[in-house]
This record gives structure tokens, sequence and C-alpha cells, in this order.
């Protein structure tokens, strides 16, 4: 299993609840991968310092959600230079059509209008090389990453049918509960850093977090009533979706609690929840930042095995395409 996210922003709970807890609950079950995707956050321009920080914020992050580096292996994407290397070769088995209709890219195409650079374009090339190269059974994606899995099995299995059986052809794995976490201020649109007053951060203050809750856009009847009905009370079903993971009680459990009680009760509620839930990890985090050797010892390690790995899927290419062996 593997799956990677950008350090292009600091994590929230949307990250945490929909990817990042439900991978260290695989941790026994599968041989997992888990990547600071920092090759793929250069699309868009960033500030050098600030990205090594978050590098090491993100790790650090990664481990004290409970991805032990003893049971998973945790690196940096660009240390594992492979990944570039077999993205070139995949562009080649690209076709220009299939990227141009990607979603994503029209959408950060219309944010970055001034800097619609070739790498934003690939980028999914360069995503499916991320996965193709450990040979993956399952990538574990929320559910909009859900068409770059499917131009990844794609482009493997058009390079399949050329060369023969290279390539594993991945399924995605997407967790139904906490699948998307949804903006508090908007909720027919994901939690998002680029929208901070709907997006709640792991290692944001308490005072912060409960104050968004509070904020928290519900619905726009008069029904005031804490009841999952995604269509007709997009916010309250968020708010119900992120309680439920955040607490493990079940829907029903949460209109029972709630009967009655209406959103000025609850809205608090699900604040404390997350509130809660985030004290232990962000304290933890803050231990391992003050530990900067270990951190560097974890990534070392992580990409070490991660290339060895990641190589004898790039030689086998290399063999394919008719590339002399180094």
């Amino acid at each position: 299993m593997l799956s990677g996210i950008q350090p292009s922003g600091e994590l929230h709970i949307g990250n945490y609840l929909g990817a990042i807890k439900n991978w260290a609950e695989r941790a026994d079950e599968y041989d997992c991968y888990y990547f600071m995707a920092d090759m793929h956050t250069i699309t868009v321009r960033q500030d050098p310092a600030e990205l090594r920080r978050r590098v090491l914020t993100q790790l650090a992050t990664y481990i004290a959600c409970g991805l032990d580096p003893e049971k998973n292996t945790l690196f940096i994407q660009s240390h594992v230079p492979s990944h570039a290397q077999l993205a070139w070769v995949l562009n080649c088995y690209t076709m220009f059509g299939e990227l141009s209709r990607m979603t994503q890219f029209k959408d950060k195409s219309a944010r970055h209008a001034d800097n619609i650079n070739a790498g934003l374009f690939d980028y999914p090339v360069l995503m499916a090389a991320d996965i193709l190269i450990y040979q993956p059974d399952y990538v574990p994606v929320g559910e909009d990453q859900r068409q770059h899995i499917e131009i990844c099995r794609d482009i493997a299995n058009r390079f399949n049918g050329i060369y023969g059986d290279v390539f594993k052809i991945p399924e995605p794995f997407i967790q139904k509960v906490g699948a998307r976490v949804m903006s508090l201020a908007t909720p027919d649109s994901k939690m998002s850093k680029s929208q901070p007053e709907g997006c709640v951060f792991m290692l944001e203050k308490p005072e912060d977090i409960l104050r968004k809750f509070k904020r928290a856009v519900t619905d726009s009847d008069r029904e005031n009533c804490v009841r999952y009905a995604p269509e007709e009370k997009p916010g309250v079903a968020n708010l119900m979706q992120i309680y439920a993971s955040a607490t493990g009680k079940s829907y029903e459990e949460i209109e029972k609690e709630f009967d009655g009680q209406g959103y000025g009760a609850f809205k608090p509620a699900v604040g404390e929840a997350v509130v809660e839930m985030l004290r232990p990890i962000q304290a933890e985090t803050q231990r391992l930042l003050a530990d900067k050797a270990y951190l560097e010892s974890v990534y070392r390690a992580g990409a070490e095995k991660a290339a060895y790995v990641a190589n004898k899927t790039l030689r086998k290419v290399y063999k394919k395409v008719g590339f002399i062996q180094p």
C-alpha cells in the first residue's frame, strides 16, 4: 500500500481523517510506503526554507499520528530519484488528450493563471510513477483523487499491452467514513488549506479550532436538528462525519445524543472532540520536531528502503524499452 501528501501547506483534519488515520490502521495488513510529495509541490512557487520546514513537520506529524517507522516506510519523494526517471518514460506512453482532460489541471490552471507550467500539466504522470514504481496492490486516496488512479491504471495497462506484465495494476482504497471531509465554511467544497477559515489544521491552537467549529455553516432551514441528510443538510452531515470519526460513534448515536439540543450544543461538541483528538498528536509532533537527528534517521532509512524497491522496477522498465543497463 502506498500514498503521499504534498507538503505545500500545513496538514489538516481532512488529511488526517480521510487518509493518515486510516493508513496507521493498515500497518499490520500491508507493506506500507508513505511519502512527503515535495516534488509535486513545486508546480506552484514555494519558499525554499518554508518547504523544508513543512516537509519535516509533515514527517513528524505522520509519526505522531501513529505511522510507526518500524512498520511503515516513510520517506521524502525527492530522495528517491527513480520517481522522476520513471515519470519520463511514462510520459512517452501517456496521451496529451488524457492529461488535458484532468480536472485538477483545469482547477489549478484557473487558480494560478500566471504560472500554467508543464509540471502542472504533467502532474498525473509523476503521480503514476510514484505509484507504479512500488508495484502496490492498493493506493489509499480520497474520492477526489480517483481520476488520478484511473489514468495511472490506463498508463500501466498501455505499457503492459506493449511489453508484457511489467506493472501491477493498483486498486484505489477509499475509506467510507471520513473519506472526504468538507470545508466548515463552504460544505459543498473539500476542506482545503487554500480556504483557512473553513479548514482545521492539525497543529492549530485549541481556541482557534473551537472558534472555527462554532462558526461552521450548518443549513439555512429552521429545523435546527442534528440529522444525517447529506443532500438536504451538507453542513450538518459534514460535522456529523467529523464527530463520528473523532469519537467512533455512529450517525444514529449522534442523532440520539443531540436530540432536541440543536446546533448551539452540537457545533461546540464537535470542536471539543476534535481538540481532544488532536491534543496528543500535537504534543508528540512538537517532541519529535525537537529531535532533528531522529527525523533524519527516519527519512534516510525510508529512502534507502524505498529506493531499493523502486530501482528494481526501474531496471525492469529500462530493459523493456531498450535502454542499456547502467
